[in-house]
């Protein structure tokens, strides 16, 4: 059959039914076209209302922090500076006058965007082959300033223009020029005229005279190049320019112009460095516990002047003394209390040559200094310091550690003498008798971080860590009290959770006094009260004394960046004299408290060894994996033998002070 036309049946134009089963997309694309614009612009238009206009005139999230000694001495400034906004009807004209008039001549007129200055910018450009001038209004850098970031990209300026657009349409001239002038960069870290005007001035925006206006003016181009403390000349060239263009608008006279070309500069305030090795630790604390606000915020720390000088000095002469033939050219020292609070920190030998802190972040190996998380796992698995281990060669799966030089005792000695000594076999059994998991649960209830091996060679200093985390855990034994969290802000300080058992801590305080009096620590010997240990690793490349004098818990660290072998330098030489010479000081100046009684420095006699056993200084002492070590360098000779005695009583346990 064949249609009315004659056209055959095959080749009728489509049917409503064919139309009907076409997708939705294809049979209304205009409709749906018209939809998606209006959904974007609905988003557009809520996105842009519903921006937070107050922006500008809120404190910045990093504020300037000003971190104070303990003995109330600012020592460093962090963070950004802004201060209260400022209102232009307040200001004498010339002040927001020399803004407008080298910034945006036309902002009184425009609608937020001005295409006269876009297009003069364009032609500029284009006729030198570089970007040499911009068509940025003064509320489009109020929107970059309060709302986005400062991206170059065409994405950001169509942001921008929207933005400046709705900026105008919601405020007066005054209010968007008011919250630029209180958000816009002048260099330094200083944000907003109030603070700028402070910074550089040491004055309110309400007295600004008429050349600081015109370099404050000036500086908006490059804050950081033309800031006057920078490049004092090329901010007044700068602020020249800036009066050449508030004569043209008429805003001032040539003769006044001429006159205010001759602007001093007056800092408003204390120039302070912005970092320390303490105070790049403490700022992420410090930040938690003050909220943002204008102007400067004081922070007290827990840092003290006094000690943090003498440890800086002390270590700058040890290494001009001796890191040169010893090929030592670091070294690091944290002192705290036995809660936690840091009273020294030097994270190197020149701040300003290395910000690296060697304190908290350098993660190296402790040697021998670790051992006593080991002994600690061997007291809580029912040994005593008076418990005997074996000293003879050993060997654990395809693992063989030895003792310095094969020196053996070939015999069980006490766990004490081991521990002074710094047996590695010893070491090495205790942590096959308890288990790894123990040594690991120790060293981690003290508050130790680190990334353990799944084997013994643990037991023998061999895992990374910091020296702050180390130092904490013999705070630990300290206080009595575990774990002990650094801390260097007096409101961010974590106490300590769990006691230690007391036949526990006096084990542990046994072991710690006997490496300071017969064994490897004995120049650190400074009082009755002085407990330690020493570490050494393979090849000497890191040597250490961590312990503690009454409430003083100090770690030292000596070795090299690159982790190059020193020439024979162990715990028991230059780390334990370093940490020998701040004791002394600290007790000098009375800053070691024994149940709140200051000590001081008193000669103190070498404690015997007991009866049975043979002196560990008549055998050369073992430290680190495998490694020579502690005791063993030139400039520490080992104390005479003395005559067989009974055993000494060990000291009285020393309460914590707190």
């Amino acid at each position: 059959m064949t249609d009315p036309t004659g056209a055959p049946e095959s080749v009728r134009a489509p049917t409503d039914v064919a139309v009907a089963k076409r997708p939705f997309w294809l049979r209304r694309p205009w409709q749906i076209a018209g939809g998606a614009v209006l959904i974007v612009a609905a988003l557009l238009v809520f996105m842009v209302w519903s921006l937070p206009l107050g922006r500008a005139l809120e404190p910045l999230p990093n504020p300037t922090l000003i971190l104070v000694t303990a003995d109330g001495k600012p020592f460093a400034r962090r963070g950004s500076y802004k201060e209260q906004p400022v209102d232009v009807s307040k200001l004498p004209e010339h002040v927001p006058g020399a803004f407008v008039a080298i910034e945006d001549r036309r902002f009184y007129s425009h609608i937020g965007i001005d295409f006269r200055a876009i297009a003069r910018a364009l032609q500029r450009n284009v006729g030198e082959g570089e970007v040499q001038q911009g068509g940025s209004t003064i509320t489009q850098q109020l929107a970059k300033n309060a709302f986005l970031s400062s991206e170059r990209s065409l994405r950001r300026k169509a942001q921008e223009a929207l933005i400046a657009l709705y900026l105008e349409a919601r405020l007066s001239k005054d209010e968007i020029l008011s919250r630029y002038l209180s958000t816009v960069y002048f260099g330094d870290g200083v944000f907003g005229l109030r603070a700028a005007a402070k910074h550089y001035f040491d004055k309110t925006p309400e007295t600004l005279s008429i050349g600081e206006s015109a370099m404050l003016a000036g500086m908006v181009k490059a804050p950081s190049r033309l800031a006057p403390t920078e490049d004092l000349p090329a901010a007044r060239e700068r602020a020249e320019v800036v009066l050449g263009t508030m004569v043209e608008v008429g805003l001032i006279t040539p003769r006044q112009a001429r006159a205010a070309r001759n602007v001093r500069v007056r800092q408003g305030r204390e120039k302070l460095p912005v970092g320390t090795y303490f105070a790049d630790w403490v700022s992420p604390q410090a930040r938690q516990a003050f909220e943002s606000a204008y102007g400067e915020v004081l922070v007290p720390t827990t840092l003290d002047s006094v000690l943090q000088a003498e440890a800086e000095r002390i270590i700058n002469q040890a290494l001009k003394r001796h890191g040169g033939y010893l090929h030592a050219t670091q070294a690091a020292l944290v002192a705290m209390r036995p809660d936690g609070k840091v009273l020294v920190m030097v994270g190197g030998q020149d701040y300003k040559i290395s910000q690296f802190n060697r304190v908290s972040d350098a993660q190296r190996q402790p040697g021998s200094a670790f051992k006593l998380f080991v002994y600690q796992a061997a007291l809580r698995n029912g040994m005593t310091p008076d418990s005997l281990v074996l000293d003879t060669p050993l060997t654990i799966a395809d693992w063989s550690p030895k003792n310095h030089e094969g020196h053996y005792a070939n015999r069980e000695i006490r766990l004490r003498n081991a521990f002074a000594g710094s047996s590695n076999v010893a070491a090495a059994r205790l942590a096959q008798q308890v288990g790894r998991a123990a040594v690991v649960k120790a060293a981690e209830d003290m508050g130790v971080e680190a990334n353990f091996p799944n084997d013994l060679t643990l037991a023998l200093g061999t895992t990374p860590m910091t020296l702050l985390d180390l130092t904490a855990g013999y705070a630990g034994v300290a206080a009595g009290q575990f774990p002990v969290t650094p801390y260097g802000v007096p409101q961010v300080r974590v106490a300590p959770t769990r006691q230690l058992p007391r036949a526990e801590r006096d084990g542990l305080l046994d072991l710690l006094r006997a490496a300071v009096t017969f064994g490897t620590g004995n120049v650190a010997n400074v009082s009755q009260y002085a407990y330690g240990k020493t570490g050494t690793t393979q090849d000497y490349r890191d040597a250490l004394f961590v312990g503690f004098v009454g409430d003083m818990v100090i770690g030292v660290w000596v070795g090299n960046d690159d982790n190059s072998p020193m020439n024979g330098v162990a715990g028991a030489g230059l780390p334990a004299e370093i940490w020998r010479d701040f004791a002394r000081v600290a007790m000098n100046r009375g800053a070691v408290r024994v149940n709140g009684r200051q000590i001081g420095l008193a000669p103190v006699a070498p404690r015997p060894a007991p009866v049975e056993e043979v002196d560990p200084l008549a055998v050369p002492p073992v430290d680190g994996a495998g490694a020579p070590v502690d005791g063993q360098t030139p400039s520490v000779a080992p104390a005479a033998p003395v005559e067989p005695t009974p055993p000494a009583a060990p000291p009285a346990v020393v309460q914590p002070p707190f």
